[in-house]
């Protein structure tokens, strides 16, 4: 993903570190995958861009780091409506519509990340840090269960 407002980087890849996929995991499908050769898989099955996963089947709970822009809010509405749940990883931008309709109208509960998280670059390494503060976004009850159980820090929200 390319943070908008920043430095255009060598790749537009920025990976969940591995630590946040080894608390909350395991996960079925990442319809959002790095792709090959990706330093640690993120789920069972993976789409990649070419892929075009919005539009792919989903099964299973799902991992999700959309593409960060105007695109997120199209893919956190698909994750909502899928009947197995998941968890999104995305920024805390609260203010806006697309953050509202989708996260806090139809989330089951939210982890509020303390400090900007560090992606990994594509071979693994700990890339810069986030422009904006992220969230883990948990929709049906095992996403609640999953972040409520969570050892990484931040603070949870319990929306239903």
């Amino acid at each position: 993903m390319t943070f908008p407002g920043r430095r255009r980087e060598a790749s537009d890849v920025w990976l969940t570190p591995p630590e946040i996929i080894q608390d909350l995991g395991p996960f079925n499908l990442d319809p959002c995958a790095a792709p090959e050769p990706r330093p640690w898989p993120t789920a069972a099955r993976h789409y990649v861009e070419a892929d075009d996963g919005l539009y792919q089947p989903w099964d299973g709970f799902i991992w999700l780091n959309p593409p960060y822009g105007p695109e997120t809010w199209r893919w956190l509405s698909r994750l909502a409506g899928h009947a197995d749940g998941g968890i999104a990883l995305t920024f805390a931008r609260t203010e806006t519509v697309g953050f509202q309709d989708h996260g806090f109208r139809k989330a089951t509960g939210m982890l509020f990340l303390r400090g900007r998280l560090a992606f990994c670059t594509p071979d693994g390494r700990s890339g810069q840090r986030a422009p904006a503060p992220s969230v883990l976004i948990g929709y049906t009850d095992e996403g609640l269960r999953r972040l409520s159980q969570s050892r990484l820090d931040g603070y949870l929200v319990v929306v239903r």
